[in-house]
């Protein structure tokens, strides 16, 4: 079945649309760019027509798409478009790409000084995470105590942030990445393209809420053979 997927994943519609997002943002989908036909692009995509249209769907309610009757879809960029992965910035090398990931542990315990949590605890979570299916990334990230004393694993998607926003009310609405390289650490996953030592580039991020307070730390060390961190300030 091509729309079989892991209990945790974001449905296939909406993993489409992201992708489509952000290879509109990338430029790899150009302003005014007609998209193949939608049966043609189902099969690329390995899905369904149905479930394409349910992902053109959103890109037409965001003002990303125009629908021209017995012509097709084209690309209307726009800047500051809401996305799911807003404040995911790595891509692949070439632009762009589905972001998946896969939880490897949930644990709650004391949380880095670094953090500079409300509280003393926090939920670890770490989790490989995939590009266009290649995996490309280790992430450490904290969520602070102070804002639940309770994760439910089985409703943690694949996007922490919708997770935050939906089941515990909390929206990141600022964050800070300090980019530097640093040396992949020892519970790397076997599937990770560095071993544990080998220098990766490295990000760390902190987040924060509506009301300025830090909620989430972050570590992400990358694979630089296979993504890159990406900012993009002003219009492209």
């Amino acid at each position: 079945m091509p729309d079989r997927q892991r209990p945790t994943a974001l449905p296939k519609y909406v993993q489409i649309a992201e992708m489509l997002i952000r290879d509109i943002a990338a430029g790899r989908l150009a302003d005014g760019a007609r998209l193949p036909p939608e049966r043609e692009l189902s099969q690329t995509l390995n899905t369904a027509v149905g479930t394409l249209r349910k992902a053109l769907d959103l890109l037409v309610e965001k003002s990303l798409l125009e629908r021209v009757q017995g012509s097709g879809n084209y690309v209307r960029a726009r800047a500051d478009v809401p996305s799911i992965y807003s404040f995911l910035r790595i891509e692949r090398l070439q632009g762009g790409g589905l972001p998946t990931a896969e939880v490897l542990s949930i644990d709650q315990m004391v949380a880095p000084r670094e953090a500079r949590f409300s509280s003393p605890n926090g939920f670890r979570f770490r989790r490989l995470r995939f590009m266009d299916r290649i995996p490309a990334a280790m992430e450490e990230i904290w969520l602070d105590c102070a804002v639940t004393d309770v994760v439910d694993e089985d409703a943690v998607s694949e996007s922490l942030y919708l997770y935050y926003s939906e089941v515990l009310g909390v929206v990141i609405t600022s964050a800070e990445d300090r980019i530097n390289v640093g040396s992949v650490p020892n519970w790397v996953d076997p599937r990770f393209g560095l071993r544990a030592g080998e220098i990766a580039g490295y990000i760390e991020r902190t987040g924060r809420s509506h009301t300025g307070e830090t909620v989430e730390y972050s570590r992400t060390w990358f694979d630089p053979n296979q993504i890159n961190y990406v900012s993009r300030l002003g219009k492209t």
